[in-house]
């Protein structure tokens, strides 16, 4: 709760030396008072709400709510209709849900120092933007042990296969960005993850010298990758065992309850910006609900 001065130019910004009470207010919004501060060293008025990322917002109660349903497999446009909100309330809360989402999941990392992984995997998930025409990857970091997702990047990469070519044609070259989106997402494992852990993925041409560059002392083993099975839409392996179930189980999961990766499916992104937003609020869910008993222990 706000108690400090959050006037830049004011001798005590930040402080809360010179804060004093100064009434409350009633919020119709969600139904509470709100404490008002006044500093008496600028004279700036402000409540426990002014920097509040949901400072303004006239429909609060239906935050967690949606929340959940977009970490639920449900639409934008579905989640209006339950909430009886229009479709773009929902696509503005999405971005704020977003923002909550990578502060909260950057106060989960920091918890991870004291009990880092030493199991990891990782792999790209393949998902698109308006037309297949147009794919994008998704690169996942997850801890094997406790199944946590621990970071995710989105990256375009130039159409392949049949539609290579009515790519080309349509669209231009697409630059490929996989890699840096890699580096991006390795950039952030060390402050939280053993130097000598333990590895996996599947045997992509440039992941070894992304995990010799980052992790140089880990043990890194990569697994020849196997033939989708139905179940979890082509994620999860035909296989009796798979070394990479744990990531192969998060990327199946990440299909069934983010509606936009679902395969066959109309709901596509139209904004990778907006993708890398529902994630972002799935990975919370995933870590905090899903995996609640696991993410108490830490």
């Amino acid at each position: 709760m706000l108690r400090s001065c959050p006037n830049f130019s004011c001798t005590f910004y930040q402080k809360n030396d010179f804060v004093r009470k100064d009434g409350t207010y009633f919020r119709k919004d969600d139904s509470r008072f709100i404490l008002r501060f006044r500093c008496c060293s600028c004279g700036k008025r402000f409540s426990s709400a002014t920097v509040a990322l949901e400072f303004r917002q006239k429909k609060r109660r239906i935050n967690q709510t949606l929340f959940k349903l977009l970490s639920s497999g449900i639409s934008i446009r579905r989640s209006a209709l339950i909430l009886s909100v229009h479709h773009k309330t929902v696509e503005r809360k999405l971005h704020y849900l977003a923002e909550k989402a990578r502060l909260n999941h950057a106060e989960f990392l920091k918890k991870l120092r004291n009990n880092p992984v030493t199991h990891l995997q990782f792999d790209d998930l393949i998902s698109s933007e308006h037309t297949k025409l147009k794919p994008l990857s998704v690169s996942i970091a997850v801890d094997q042990k406790r199944r946590f997702i621990l970071g995710l990047e989105v990256s375009q990469i130039p159409a392949f296969g049949h539609l290579a070519s009515l790519s080309r044609k349509k669209y231009g070259h697409r630059k490929s960005g996989p890699k840096e989106a890699l580096e991006k997402l390795f950039s952030g494992l060390p402050s939280f993850t053993s130097p000598y852990a333990k590895i996996e993925s599947d045997e992509h041409k440039f992941y070894p010298e992304m995990v010799e560059k980052t992790f140089p002392e880990a043990l890194y083993l990569q697994y020849k990758g196997e033939k989708g099975s139905v179940a979890g839409q082509g994620e999860l392996k035909k296989v009796y065992y798979d070394p990479l179930f744990s990531i192969n189980h998060t990327c199946a999961m990440l299909r069934a309850n983010v509606n936009r990766l679902i395969r066959r499916t109309w709901c596509t992104t139209k904004k990778r910006e907006r993708l890398k937003d529902h994630l972002d609020i799935y990975i919370q869910f995933h870590n905090e609900v899903l995996l609640k008993e696991n993410f108490e222990l830490i």
